[in-house]
């Protein structure tokens, strides 16, 4: 992308057209993508949509077949020393030099950036002060992970790249991260995630980004993905079979879910002491989304047609 057809806005990652493919394998297909500056963004996908080929080429790791690129204002293809020194970049597994202390790697890598971080005030803000005299080999999982991304933001990055941070943590050091990534973002860090987790996803990111087959298939904030007709409520209830028959399981999806239960109670002559048989209001999660985005089977199940009942279509 050059200056001249670079596209005016002042975002942190734009992507037009980005293709990448491996012999007839195209692991990326024209994905389009736009990251501003200052929020965090989450790459959801299946194994194989795309998405670790796509986050190397904007690390300027790999080089791409055809599309434009442009981040922080620069084509990673052609991007200097200067613009390495502007990303952070958190892999998925890092063990290089596991017989180096906390402190003596945090300090070692500051020396690759003209403006790192203090070492020991950054230690301190991952969590690893009582650490710092630790070899890197002894520390747990969770720890370890604390100080890749202290190696990830010691050069005072603008944009962080966080390759499924949190993968074979226990809950508690997950929420820690999390703890850590919120106050990234709060101080204004540019964060482009991917991960496995959908409630990291909706935890941490102020949009999702869904990538199936190479390309973007969604893009929203996590509780907008996938539309209004996506987050529809369902009605599940049990109706008396005819002649004496066993109980019938119904459900519908519906836009106004207390409306329909109220029509519902009154075509089967609930009063208000009574129970409609078996009845559910379940709300779609962002998993049931994103599951129905990928194709995959949602957790609520298909959806049955039902009689019309008053004010709702069947």
């Amino acid at each position: 992308m050059t200056s001249s057809d670079s596209p005016a806005t002042d975002a942190a990652v734009v992507v037009r057209g980005l293709r990448k493919s491996y012999g007839s394998k195209h692991a990326v297909d024209g994905l389009d993508l736009t990251v501003e500056r200052g929020e965090v963004v989450a790459i959801l996908g299946p194994n194989g949509a795309g998405k670790t080929t796509t986050v190397e080429i904007l690390e300027g790791f790999r080089d791409r077949d055809a599309g434009e690129v442009s981040v922080l204002g620069v084509d990673p293809a052609t991007a200097g020393r200067s613009w390495r020194a502007r990303i952070g970049v958190v892999l998925q597994t890092m063990n290089d030099q596991a017989e180096l202390t906390v402190g003596e790697l945090v300090r070692h890598f500051a020396r690759y950036y003209p403006d790192p971080r203090d070492p020991a005030e950054l230690i301190e803000a991952v969590g690893l002060t009582d650490k710092i005299g630790t070899r890197t080999r002894q520390l747990s999982g969770g720890q370890r992970r604390r100080l890749d991304v202290a190696l990830g933001i010691v050069g005072h990055p603008e944009l962080l790249f966080l390759d499924e941070p949190t993968t074979g943590f226990d809950p508690q050091a997950r929420r820690s991260f999390w703890d850590l990534v919120a106050g990234l973002r709060d101080a204004g860090t540019t964060i482009l995630l991917t991960t496995h987790y959908l409630d990291e996803a909706e935890q941490l990111a102020d949009r999702v980004a869904v990538v199936r087959d190479g390309r973007l298939v969604a893009l929203g904030a996590p509780h907008e993905l996938g539309g209004p007709e996506a987050r529809r409520a369902v009605v599940r209830w049990s109706e008396p079979a005819a002649e004496g028959g066993p109980p019938r399981p119904r459900q519908e999806r519906t836009a106004t879910p207390t409306a329909f239960v109220r029509a519902l109670a009154a075509r089967l002559g609930a009063g208000p002491g009574d129970e409609i048989p078996d009845l559910q209001v379940v709300r779609p999660s962002l998993e049931d989304v994103y599951l129905g985005l990928i194709g995959e089977p949602a957790a609520t199940g298909p959806v049955m047609a039902t009689a019309a009942l008053d004010g709702e279509p069947s």
